[in-house]
């Protein structure tokens, strides 16, 4: 019986930790950071265009293109494909990707393109892609925008973000920020 009224007592101390405590200091630190715990909100002129913390899709040759998303870019739904590198279909959709990127991006050599550019993300909403993934798309955008492909280096060298700490993480550019940059470049 002793036994018995430990467990519960012990089971009622984890559920005022776990489902109470645990649960407000996370919105209490949401509360607390930029965007109020409801994200970095982008707006142009006043008109909301997205979030940077959620991918968006970006398919016109004009603009730097997002990862590929499983769920495109659904965030009700974020998920994985979850289908292995040795899937036929998902290697079929990756050759997909691969030999379009190609047709948009004509003088990139098929072992230049950037892996995350045709695979799609564990959430399928990652915001964020390599600086390299952005550079070896700048020839395309800057053809397609008629501006040089210097400029348009100075631009991505602009929204590329260091690791936090300069240790945790790899340097990355929100896909984003850096459209609606471009867009006022005009």
């Amino acid at each position: 019986m002793k036994i018995f009224l430990v467990s519960i007592k012990l089971t009622l101390i984890l559920i005022i930790i776990c489902a109470g405590l645990f649960p407000l200091t996370v919105a209490l630190v949401g509360k607390l950071a930029p965007g109020r715990g409801k994200g970095e909100i982008i707006t142009v002129k006043g008109k909301v265009v997205g979030y940077a913390n959620v991918g968006q899709k970006f398919t016109a040759d004009k603009y730097f293109w997002s990862r590929p998303s499983a769920v495109d870019y659904n965030a009700a739904g974020s998920a994985g494909s979850n289908k292995g590198p040795t899937n036929p279909r998902y290697l079929e959709t990756v050759e997909d990707r691969i030999d379009s990127f190609l047709v948009h991006n004509p003088g990139i050599k098929r072992g230049e393109v950037p892996a995350e550019l045709v695979t799609a993300s564990g959430s399928g909403l990652d915001p964020d892609i390599s600086p390299a993934s952005a550079y070896v798309q700048v020839k395309r955008v800057a053809a397609v925008r008629g501006l040089s492909e210097a400029k348009l280096k100075s631009l991505v060298d602009a929204h590329v973000e260091k690791p936090l700490l300069g240790i945790l993480g790899p340097s990355k550019v929100n896909v984003l920020k850096l459209n609606v940059a471009l867009e006022e470049l005009r």
